[in-house]
Formats: structure tokens, C-alpha cells, sequence
């Protein structure tokens, strides 16, 4: 087999997807085939840079890894970065080309990278025996189909059989199904092939009857019912929910090793992006990560993490509006540890000159670290590997914002101010050895008996997340349909459902 594929669509965003299609390409790459992920426009803030320094979104870099190859450009060429309600800084190809509004982007430029799109993923069947392919949103939002390359324009063009995952654990499912498949066009519903229910509770007998209703109303058939499974903590495409107060990171069921637990609040600036990166803190027996967007729920924190945001600037704001900004300047003052990440450093500095991001000149910063950040047009986008607290750390850089430290504490490529730090490497805490050392500092100055767990990997924890991804699909899905789905391509005959596209 050689350029198999298939499209994974969802009746909604966060129906599955992602995690849909990360689960077949690990059971895929299982049974011995070369898989790559693909999707060909991504919105999100939570993003990746490859080895070859280009940018794509986080959960395409997840697909690669459960496919087991290395996440390159090609396997997200456009990703959307918001910056507001009304536009989107465009990255193509892992780098940056604009800032756009969506009607401008809708309204023309869009269509303009269907052809760089198509030929991504063209290579990568080239390369690979097969590509499992992302959608975004519905393929059934008809005011935006006309300038689709993500969804069913993709589908057309490279002739793939289309999957639509539903979530059914919010309700509506079978509507949702038979109204996607019903709005689409003759075209389009010819590689409409069946149907994904994701996170069922229950008995999945009940569910028979109406998959056999349904299947009476569009011909066509569901290939599984996969079980609402906890504690997955996979790599979210979009960011979380502006209401998520009290929201904990899933975190493993174990207790701690010492006599304390750990309590990380991470502030939840506008705009967050790469929120992952307290997932790692979240892995380690006896630490508990919670959201938060209030001063009060700082004070009963160990640590507290301004993490990184598309719109410094506009953060700042918020942590002074919110009170959160007095309160970090309180624990600062009591020695209690504060921990900032990308944007997250850079609000926690002295000035920021910004005539990029915000246009909004020179800002003061909290003043937490000797720290002065200047955007810049060009985007540093870096794979740096160093040292800290005696452990090697690798990480990655997403920022527009050059920053002169002027004193502290060297700490990555930041500093360290007592109990307050500051470096613009996403993913550090993912090294096992740094995050240890790390936690026991922060233990210290909180005055916790809390002990890092000597053997927690947070590399070994991802694996097997991806491994039970793989078993959801090899357990509750058909998976000699769905290969021959990617072998063969729709079937021929595959019923209209009335009314179709308007």
C-alpha cells in the first residue's frame, strides 16, 4: 500500500478529531504500515516548532508522535494564530506571512492556499502508506464551504473517504450526523462514508437501534462506539474556555511520595497559548494544576504560572484588572515561588516596548524581573537544548519579543529573581531531571514536604497515552473497514440523503 488516506471530520469542534485520528495512526503503525498525520489549516494557540524551525499546531506534532515519525511543516502547512475575535496571524509553512482578519482571509486568501495545501499532502502520500487526515470545525458549515481546504475541499480534491466523528457524551448525536451528511453536496456526500460515535457511557447495545435507524436514513453505516475514556490528557488543539474557573489538568491518580501534595494555579491570561506546558507538572504523583482567574485562589498555591499568550500586552491588562497582578507582586515580596512562560516572562519584566503585536509602544511590565522585552517582526521560532539547576532541559521558543536581562539569577534564557522565574522555552518541564529539581525547589521555598517521584517519565506517560488512543480504536472500531477505507477509497453508490447543499 502506497498513498492510502482518509479524512476524520466531526459534526463540531472538540467532537474528537484529533484524538481520533491520532488513535489510527497508532494502531496503523502497529501493524507495520508508515503513517503520517495531515492537516491542511489548523486554528489554534497551542503550536509546535519541528526540528527544521518551522511552527505547526500541537496536535499534529501529537499525531506524528503516535504515528511514530517526526512532525514536520508538511503535515500542517497553514496554522491560524488569533489575536482577537476578528483576525488571525496566518503561518505557512512553519513560518509567519500575516496578520489577517477572517473576512480577508475567507474572502480570498484562503482559496489562494488550496494548491499549497493539496501538495503537501500529495508528498506526503508519496512518502507514506498512508495519511489520516484532520478536519476542522463541520464540513457541513455551508457559509464557508466555498473556500474550504480543510474539509470536504480537501476530500474532493484528493479524492479521500471521509469519517465524521460525533461526540455524543454532549447529546444530539444522531441529529448531528444526519443533518452533516444531509447539508453537504451530491459530490461531497459520495465520500461521506459512515460514522465515528466518540465518548459513549453505557451499555453500546442501546445504542443499535438507532445506528440501525440511521443507517436506514443515509445508507450508510457507523465503524464504532468508542467509550468516554478519562485521564487521556492528549494535546488539545484549541485552547481551553475563557470559563475555566475551578478547571483541574487531568493529572495521574497517584498519591504523593512525601507528606504534602503541591498546588500549581496557573493564571489564565487571554489569549493563552501552550497551555501544555504545566501538563508535565500535572504527570508527577502529589501535584495538583488548577486554572484560575482570581486573587484569591493565588493564595493557597505553591506555585503560580503566568503561562505564555499571543497577546502579552492584553495579559498585562488582565492580571491588573483581575487583582492578579498585586497578588503576584505579593507573593514575589514574601518569597513564594512564581514561575513565567514566554509571554507569561515577558509580563512579568520591567518595560515592554510593543509596535508589533499590540501596537501599543512602550508598556510597563510587573517588574518581578529585571527583564526589558522588544517585539520584533521577525518570530524567533528554536529548538534550544541547556542547562538548569544542574539537569540538561530541552524546550522550544514561540515569540515576536526580544529580551534583555539586565541582573538575577542566569535560568535558560531567562533569569531568576529569588522566587520568581522567567524563560521563554516552552516544554522544559517535560525533562524529567529539570522538572524534579525544579519541583524541589519550589517545595523549599513553599515550605512543603513534597518529594518528586524518582522515576516519573513524562515521555514514557505520553507513550502510553498514545498507546491507549491505539487501543480504542484496535477495541471498539472495525478496523478491517476502516483499512479498507484507506486502501480502496469510498464505495461506489453511496445514497443522497435530501435536501443537500443550498
Amino acid at each position: 500500500m502506497r498513498g492510502g488516506g482518509l479524512l476524520v471530520a466531526g459534526t463540531t469542534s472538540d467532537a474528537g478529531k484529533s484524538v481520533v485520528t491520532a488513535g489510527i495512526c497508532r494502531w496503523l503503525v502497529r501493524q507495520g504500515i508508515k503513517v503520517a498525520p495531515f492537516k491542511g489549516q489548523n486554528m489554534s494557540l497551542n503550536s509546535f516548532v519541528t526540528r527544521e524551525g518551522a511552527e505547526i499546531g500541537r496536535a499534529q506534532a501529537m499525531q506524528a508522535q503516535a504515528a511514530r515519525v517526526e512532525p514536520t511543516a508538511l503535515m500542517n502547512p497553514v496554522l491560524l494564530k488569533p489575536g482577537s475575535d476578528r483576525s488571525s496571524q496566518v503561518v505557512l509553512m512553519g513560518k509567519p506571512v500575516g496578520e489577517l482578519s477572517a473576512r480577508g482571509y475567507h474572502g480570498g486568501r484562503q482559496k489562494e492556499l488550496f494548491e499549497p495545501v493539496l501538495a503537501c499532502l500529495e508528498e506526503l502520500r508519496g512518502t507514506y502508506d498512508a495519511v489520516i487526515c484532520e478536519g476542522a470545525g463541520s464540513p457541513a458549515e455551508i457559509n464557508l464551504r466555498r473556500t474550504d481546504i480543510v474539509n470536504m475541499g480537501i476530500a474532493r480534491a484528493a479524492k479521500l473517504p471521509v469519517v465524521v466523528v460525533g461526540d455524543i457524551d454532549r447529546g444530539g448525536v444522531f441529529a448531528q450526523f444526519f443533518g452533516t451528511t444531509a447539508l453537504l453536496s451530491p459530490e461531497d456526500q459520495s465520500l461521506v462514508v459512515g460514522y465515528l460515535v466518540n465518548k459513549f457511557r453505557g451499555d453500546a447495545t442501546l445504542l443499535e437501534p438507532g445506528l440501525d435507524m440511521l443507517h436506514g436514513l443515509t445508507g450508510r453505516r457507523t465503524f464504532g462506539v468508542l467509550p468516554y475514556a478519562h485521564g487521556l490528557g492528549i494535546d488539545e488543539e484549541d485552547g481551553l474556555r475563557v470559563s475555566l474557573r475551578g478547571t483541574v489538568r487531568e493529572s495521574v491518580v497517584a498519591p504523593p511520595l512525601g507528606a504534602d501534595v503541591l498546588r500549581v494555579a496557573v493564571c489564565a491570561v487571554p489569549l493563552m497559548s501552550n497551555f501544555t506546558d504545566v501538563d508535565a507538572l500535572a504527570a508527577e504523583p502529589g501535584v495538583v494544576v488548577r486554572f484560575v482567574d482570581r486573587p484569591e485562589e493565588l493564595v493557597d498555591a505553591d506555585l503560580v504560572v503566568v503561562p505564555g499568550t499571543r497577546g502579552t500586552v492584553k495579559a498585562l491588562a488582565w492580571l491588573r484588572e483581575r487583582g492578579l497582578a498585586d497578588a503576584l507582586a505579593r507573593r514575589a515580596a514574601e518569597g513564594r515561588p512564581v514561575l513565567g512562560i514566554c509571554g507569561g516572562f515577558q509580563a512579568l519584566g520591567e518595560r515592554i516596548e510593543d509596535e508589533v503585536e499590540s501596537k501599543a509602544g512602550v508598556v510597563d511590565g510587573l517588574g518581578l524581573l529585571p527583564v526589558r522585552v522588544r517585539f520584533g517582526v521577525e518570530k524567533t521560532l528554536a529548538r534550544p537544548v541547556g542547562e538548569a539547576l544542574g539537569e540538561r532541559v530541552e524546550g522550544y521558543e514561540i515569540h515576536h519579543g526580544v529580551a534583555t536581562v539586565d541582573g538575577g539569577e542566569p535560568f535558560l534564557d531567562g533569569c531568576r529573581v529569588g522566587s520568581v522565574w522567567g524563560t521563554h522555552w516552552h516544554g522544559s518541564l517535560e525533562s524529567d531531571g529539570f522538572r524534579r529539581a525544579f519541583l524541589r525547589e519550589v517545595a523549599a521555598a513553599a515550605g512543603r514536604r513534597f518529594v518528586p517521584a524518582p522515576d516519573t517519565s513524562f515521555g514514557a506517560l505520553r507513550e502510553e497515552q498514545l498507546d491507549r488512543l491505539g487501543d480504542l480504536i484496535e477495541e471498539h472500531a472495525d478496523t478491517d473497514a476502516l483499512l479498507r477505507l484507506i486502501e480502496e477509497g469510498a464505495p461506489a453508490g453511496l445514497p443522497f440523503v435530501p435536501p443537500g447543499a443550498p
